[in-house]
This record gives structure tokens, sequence and C-alpha cells, in this order.
């Protein structure tokens, strides 16, 4: 049997690192586009950490998922500037059952399966997020595609 090479070794198949100057720029009630999700496709993994201690807020309250308005399905209202550095907070969205109970949280579950391409949205809440001037978060997740598979069968 071959062996995985390191980029199929990851957990996540899209990375996404933002920086303060792009949540900065994403401002406070934005959203940006940070992934898709292909036709056929689903998340079964998300998580997200700062690497690098938010500086100048303690306010800073983002969401990922696919609801514009409201993209809490995969992480809800995570407190970034008083997270642990470090630390990641995995699949508290509310398409995830895992966090429903203490022991089940961070389960990883193939959620919001779509039938057209779909983005991925992070949304930041901070009145203070202008104040930030350092920090850095990351952003895992881990999505799905059958249907790029077909033409391999």
């Amino acid at each position: 049997m071959p062996k995985l090479t390191n980029n199929e070794r990851s957990p996540f198949t899209d990375v996404i690192k933002l920086s303060a100057t792009d949540l900065i720029a994403i401002g406070n009630g934005g959203t940006k586009v940070i992934a898709t999700i292909p036709a056929g496709g689903a998340v079964e993994l998300v998580a997200l950490t700062n690497t690098v201690d938010i500086v100048g807020s303690s306010s800073l309250i983002v969401d990922v998922g696919t609801t514009f308005a409201d993209p809490d399905e995969f992480i809800n209202a995570l407190d970034v500037d008083a997270a642990t550095v470090g630390l990641p907070t995995i699949n508290t969205g509310d398409a995830f059952t895992a966090g429903t109970g203490t022991s089940a949280t961070g389960l990883s579950q193939a959620v919001k399966i779509v039938s057209a391409a779909t983005p991925v949205y992070i949304k930041v809440t901070d009145a203070a997020v202008a104040s930030i001037t350092a920090g850095e978060i990351v952003i895992g997740l881990r999505i799905l595609d059958l249907t790029g598979l077909g033409s391999n069968a």
C-alpha cells in the first residue's frame, strides 16, 4: 500500500490564517469567504485557534459557517481574545451535535451536506476591532468532496 505524502496526512483540507490586519479589514459585523464546500460535499471538522495573542481588544467574537448573516454552523460565538493561545476550539457550531454533551465536544461528524457549491464565512463581531494591534487566528477545515472522486472510479 502506498504511503501518504505529508500534505495528505493533515486532517485539514483547508487552512486559513488571519492576521490582526485581516481581522481589522473584515471589520465589526463583517464577513469574509474563507473556503467553499463543493457541490456534493460536506464539512467534517472545523478547528480554530489563536496562534498569536490578540492585543488591543477584549471583545473579539468570531463565528464560522455557511449562513451569511449568522455563520455559526461550525464555530459559534468564540471569544477569541479570551481563548488560550494554541488551544483549539473544535466543532462547536450549531450544525454539530458533538457539542451538546460535555464528553463529546469536538467529535468529528459530517455536516452541511450540500448539492451546490456553498461558501464558508467567518464573521467578526468586535466594536474595538480597529484597535487590534497584534494577533493571528488559524482555522482548519476538513471538507469532504466525494464528487471530485467520481472520475477516478
